[in-house]
């Protein structure tokens, strides 16, 4: 899946190349407005190609898919929100002083 990916990748800029060269190597010399042409579509192919080799492909594995690393996965799902961490446990109260006695009058 991924030679697929990069293959049509390179095919895509390679394309890309040969008609930046070729526009301004020698069809220039026939016509000015078509070399410009030639170089707005290949001004384009570059988004393309980017987009082409980061498409997700039927056996491919992805970002959110789990590893098979239990522990791992626990990390991933905490940080993606999936999961909330345990709460940690509750603080243990204070024991309460008892009351001061009033102080008897003088």
């Amino acid at each position: 899946m991924y030679t697929r990916r990069r293959r049509r990748y390179f095919v895509l800029m390679g394309g890309c190349i040969a008609l930046f060269v070729s526009a301004w190597a020698f069809v220039r010399l026939w016509s000015v407005p078509v070399a410009i042409g030639m170089c707005v579509v290949a001004m384009v192919i570059p988004p393309i190609a980017a987009m082409t080799a980061n498409t997700r492909g039927p056996d491919d594995r992805w970002w959110d898919d789990p590893s098979g690393d239990s522990k791992s996965d626990e990390w991933w799902d905490e940080l993606d929100g999936k999961k909330k961490p345990p709460n940690p446990p509750p603080p243990s109260p204070r024991p309460r002083k008892p009351p001061k006695p009033p102080k008897p009058p003088e």
